[in-house]
């Protein structure tokens, strides 16, 4: 039998789009809601198919970090100061849903837990958000 989960993750965090023409091209930040779907077969005497706290620690590896390109020369200058997330890209709500979702996965799979993230969905605002499904 299938089981579907979901879980929602909070977190702060900072991020500049350096390829943006427009204000985001400044550092700011953001309340970040992370959305996370998963699906599989539950295993052993818990019938539990993740336990939602593998979730929650994976997206708060983000929680109050400085998140930018890793070719933003503001990423070299900050992280003299302080560690930065950096990412293959600019850190639009897009890159990261698809980079939490695969994160998420690998953490399922070297757990050896029989689970499919099929969707993660990343807001940024309350009002406009990125939805990777599989």
């Amino acid at each position: 039998m299938t089981i579907r989960i979901y879980k929602e993750v909070y977190i702060e965090a900072s991020h500049r789009l350096m390829h943006y023409k427009g204000k985001c091209n400044r550092l700011h930040g953001h309340q970040w809601r992370v959305e996370v779907w998963a699906e599989g077969e539950t295993a052993g005497d818990s019938m539990i198919l993740i336990d939602y706290n593998l979730i929650k620690e994976t997206v708060n590896r983000y929680d109050h970090e400085v998140i930018l390109n890793k070719n933003d020369p503001m990423a070299e200058c900050i992280g003299r100061y302080q560690d930065v997330v950096k990412t293959d890209g600019d850190p639009t709500s897009e890159l990261l849903s698809e980079r939490l979702a695969a994160e998420i996965q690998a953490e399922c799979d070297n757990a050896g837990i029989r689970a499919t993230v099929t969707r993660c969905r990343v807001w940024e605002s309350t009002s406009c958000y990125a939805d990777w499904e599989r």
